[in-house]
């Protein structure tokens, strides 16, 4: 397309002049009437547009010229990369809208954080490392442990909450059990937590940045059993930091693992670090140095409703910690039991060899 200006000097003066027109009754003037060229005499504009195409001396503009020159200026990319310039994209990846980096945070993930009152101190310290974890993360004081279950989801939704991570103690903290559930509609995942150990309990040698993005792996068994593939869907949504999260940095220094041992979930947290600076973007040159915290969690049920609904899964092999407690003091009576007989029994073989001997001496 052309286009082009151009001042049109040589129009009438009578057409840039004003015209006298005789006011009409009612003492109001008419509204003027738009003048053209061809009313006051004037060339018409069709004429000039003859003019532009037809003088060779008129600077234009083509748009479709102007593209195909910057087009021949880009540099054919084959013959330019090489192992010397790795800065070119010989794919064009740049240019690849399916690739572009979206500053806009759209999975808008928030996991409400917090305990029953009377939480002992360990859990207390492990609750503020999961909070360290997750900068989606929103606060809430402590839960009062008479109170209704279901009142969390009203808390999780008047804080913008679509998943919540819920440390309930029992019997001063002698039995912790974690709830993991997504708001509003579940499901809902109970886990009796075991083998806990703080990031300042164990004083490892790992660190990372504050509010990092964290990798997340799972043993291969994940995928093959439908409550575990359930249970990583959670795990995803729940400590999986969204991506460009206000309070998120867009780095990747360590990486949260669950494994799935002797059927419970294994937790560990390792700080990633290349072996030297020239490493840094090698993945299979890199060093994990566990940071903490450890937990074992081991599964107890899931809901198909957020903290209520049917029970979907329940794990055969779990027992209650009371049970454990009543099996263990059964085994420590039985061993009781079995000492006082072997004592009862060594007596008697002593008393029955003392009067054996006392009845020799008698006869000598």
């Amino acid at each position: 397309q052309t286009q082009a200006v151009l001042w049109l000097p040589f129009l009438k003066p009578s057409a840039m002049g004003k015209s006298k027109r005789k006011t009409g009754g009612g003492g109001g003037k008419p509204p003027k009437k738009a003048k053209t060229a061809d009313d006051e005499g004037g060339v018409p504009l069709e004429h000039f547009r003859d003019i532009i195409e037809d003088d060779p001396e008129v600077e234009t503009y083509d748009a479709t010229k102007a593209d195909k020159e910057a087009e021949e200026e880009k540099p054919e990319y084959n013959d330019v990369f090489s192992a010397e310039n790795p800065d070119v994209d010989p794919y064009l990846m740049a240019d690849a809208a399916y690739i572009q980096k979206e500053h806009r945070w759209k999975n808008k993930q928030r996991t409400l954080i917090f305990a029953t009152r009377g939480v002992g101190v360990r859990y207390r310290h492990l609750m503020e490392d999961l909070k360290k974890l997750m900068p989606h993360h929103k606060p809430e004081p402590k839960f009062e442990k008479k109170a209704n279950f279901r009142e969390i989801v009203e808390i999780a939704e008047l804080k913008s909450c679509n998943n919540v991570l819920f440390l309930e103690a029992r019997r001063r903290s002698t039995d912790v059990y974690l709830w993991m559930s997504r708001v509003p509609f579940g499901p809902t995942v109970k886990f009796h937590v075991l083998n806990t150990h703080t990031s300042g309990e164990v004083k490892l040698s790992g660190n990372c940045l504050l509010g990092s993005r964290p990798f997340l792996t799972f043993d291969a068994i994940f995928d093959t059993m439908p409550h575990l593939k359930l249970m990583k869907e959670l795990f995803i949504q729940v400590w999986g930091t969204p991506r460009n999260h206000p309070k998120s940095k867009p780095f990747y220094d360590h990486i949260v693992s669950f494994y799935f041992v002797d059927g419970m979930i294994w937790f560990r947290h390792y700080q990633i670090a290349p072996w030297t600076e020239g490493d840094l973007h090698d993945p299979e040159k890199q060093n994990l140095t566990e940071i903490g915290p450890r937990m074992v969690l081991n599964p107890a049920f899931i809901m198909d409703g957020c903290w209520q609904g049917e029970m979907i899964y329940r794990n055969p092999n779990y027992q209650k910690p009371r049970q454990l407690r009543a099996a263990q003091a059964a085994a420590a009576g039985q061993e009781a039991i079995s000492k006082n007989r072997w004592r009862d029994a060594k007596e008697k073989r002593d008393q029955v060899k003392m009067n054996k001997d006392m009845l020799i001496e008698a006869f000598q």
